[in-house]
């Protein structure tokens, strides 16, 4: 197969029950899952996109981490304002926690099946980063009908072991903090490697998508730890999961990859034997970031616009 790829470097940083609660600028809704947890989303734009978006957060974060995409997509700035869905998985943000026995890829896509039912949304573009593209790749598998296109941020069919790893020995280590400048001052050594140039403004603003506050007066991050288990335990040295058949699932679906240029977890080399496999792929490197790309700076918000547009 020849491939077709658009390959662009981004400048140096500059069935459920279903209810709904509105704020100023965001509505929030919920959906009930087939077991009883409560799945919540914020939902931004307005009605009427027959192709809306929906974003899905990786293994321990949450919908904050699309803020700013999807007040940039739901806007009227660059075109017609669009339909975003934010969904925090279960165990995750404002979504309920659930009998950690639960908390796998498989059942993730049955909940976010769920929600894209009780929404009424039969196709989407999807946007997922790490945990939320194996989901997408799944969804691909069990109902590409569901997907128009779809955005994989920093994740692919190799899952690279080293960044596995410190993931798998970092999650749930340390989940309360006696500020959000103290998280920020944990963020920036934990993963400093990654975001080598992000400066100590920014690092709170990433606490600030991680944590809220509790009722000690700290902050707590927005996850239940039991997530911890789903990788404890991994090492470097074990083989990571297969994800070829879900990717090649997407082989008639156009396909954004955006990869960290310091990612430990989505290499060079993996992007490339994605573009060899792909014949729509659109791929987006973003300089002095890792795992995951925060998807805050104007040049990663444009062009995933303008790919799901």
């Amino acid at each position: 197969m020849t491939a077709a790829v658009r390959l662009t470097t981004a400048p140096a940083p500059t069935s459920a029950a279903k209810r709904t609660v509105t704020t100023t600028s965001v509505t929030t809704t919920t959906v009930t899952a087939r077991d009883g947890t409560t799945l919540s989303a914020r939902v931004y734009g307005p009605k009427g996109d027959p192709v809306p978006v929906v974003c899905l957060p990786g293994l321990s974060r949450n919908c904050r981490d699309f803020g700013c995409l999807a007040e940039a997509l739901s806007s009227a700035r660059g075109g017609r304002p669009r339909r975003v869905y934010a969904l925090d998985l279960r165990g995750r943000g404002a979504s309920g926690w659930a009998d950690p026995s639960t908390y796998n890829v498989l059942q993730e896509l049955e909940d976010v099946v769920a929600c894209l039912d009780a929404w009424g949304i039969e196709r989407a573009q999807l946007v997922g980063t790490s945990r939320g593209g194996l989901i997408t790749m799944l969804m691909a598998m069990a109902a590409p009908e569901r997907i128009e296109r779809a955005v994989l941020n920093d994740i692919g069919p190799i899952i690279e072991r080293r960044g596995l790893a410190r993931i798998a020995g970092g999650i749930g280590a340390v989940m309360d903090h006696a500020s959000f400048e103290a998280l920020a001052d944990y963020l920036t050594e934990a993963w400093g490697p990654q975001f080598p140039h992000l400066t100590h403004e920014k690092w709170l603003r990433a606490a600030h998508q991680l944590a809220a506050e509790n009722d000690a007066g700290g902050v707590t991050l927005s996850f239940d730890p039991a997530l911890a288990g789903t990788v404890r335990g991994y090492t470097a040295d074990q083989p990571a999961p297969d994800f070829w058949p879900g990717f090649e699932a997407l082989a008639d679906k156009p396909v954004m990859i955006v990869r960290g240029a310091h990612s430990d977890l989505l290499s060079a080399a993996t992007v490339e034997a994605m573009r060899r496999r792909h014949r729509d792929l659109t791929a987006l490197v973003i300089p002095d970031e890792g795992h995951a790309p925060l998807l805050w700076d104007r040049f990663s918000i444009e062009a995933i616009r303008d790919f799901l547009s």
